[in-house]
């Protein structure tokens, strides 16, 4: 009876070692998970034909949709929200806009929320950290 009482803690023990290493991952990216979603606080901006809207103390709520490369943008002030932008990774823990130039970009990282977002003659603005 004693063997099998041994042979049976020894089986539970392998088990429950056997569960914590295959369920620890060291290769959880940021990136693929809703890590960039959330408030992040500082400038932003919209600008229209007859609509100009600027603050320092603004802020944007990043929200992740169910396409899982697509985000929202809603900002504070009364500007207007941007949605479905879609995003690549790029770097280990950076995401940035699908057809990013010069002159029309959203990065979003760790700490970071840059835009500079032109459309239909429309412009969205925003510099801000967490």
């Amino acid at each position: 009876m004693k063997k099998a009482i041994r042979i049976l803690g020894l089986f539970m023990l392998m088990f429950f070692a056997v569960t914590a290493i295959t369920s620890c991952s060291d290769d959880d990216d940021p990136a693929n998970n809703d890590f960039f979603a959330g408030t992040y606080k500082g400038s932003v901006g919209y600008t229209d034909g007859d609509t100009n809207i600027n603050s320092d103390n603004g802020s944007v709520f990043v929200t992740k949709i169910a396409s899982g490369t697509k985000y929202n943008f809603a900002f504070s002030n009364g500007i207007p929200d941007l949605n479905g932008v879609e995003f690549n990774q790029q770097g280990d823990n950076t995401l940035v806009m699908v057809g990013s130039t010069a002159t029309s970009y959203i990065r979003i990282d760790n700490n970071e929320l840059k835009i500079l977002y032109i459309k239909d003659g429309k412009s969205w603005t925003a510099n801000c950290t967490r």
